[in-house]
C-alpha cells in the first residue's frame, strides 16, 4: 500500500513500466533483436513484452523502432573530419572576382 501511495501504481506495474521504458530505449538506439532486448530488461515471454509493449505505446515493437533511424545513424563523427569537411574551399581575391590579369 505504501508502494502505491509513494509511486501511484503497485509495484509490479511500477517494474513493467520501468522494463518497457528502456526496451524503448534499446529499440530506438541498438539494433539488437526484439528478443535479445526482451530477456535484457528483464522479461521471460517474447509474446507477453510484444503486448505489453503493443498496449504501452501503440504499436508493436518492430513497428516502433521503424519509426527511428539506424543506431548506425547515431554513430559519431569526429570533430576534425567535420570541420575538414564542413569547411567551405579557400580562395584567392583573384578567383573570387572573375577578372583574368595579363
Amino acid at each position: 500500500r505504501e508502494f502505491r501511495r509513494a509511486f501511484g501504481e503497485p509495484p509490479h506495474a511500477y517494474l513493467l513500466t520501468r522494463r518497457l521504458e528502456r526496451a524503448a530505449a534499446l529499440l530506438r538506439g541498438t539494433d539488437r533483436s526484439v528478443a535479445d532486448i526482451c530477456f535484457s530488461v528483464g522479461l521471460r515471454s517474447v509474446g507477453s513484452f510484444t503486448t505489453s509493449f503493443t498496449r504501452t505505446y501503440g504499436k508493436s515493437p518492430t513497428a516502433y523502432r521503424a519509426r527511428f533511424p539506424p543506431a548506425a545513424q547515431h554513430a559519431l563523427i569526429p570533430a576534425c573530419v567535420v570541420r575538414a569537411y564542413g569547411r567551405p574551399q579557400r580562395r584567392t581575391f583573384r578567383e573570387d572576382s572573375g577578372a583574368v590579369r595579363n
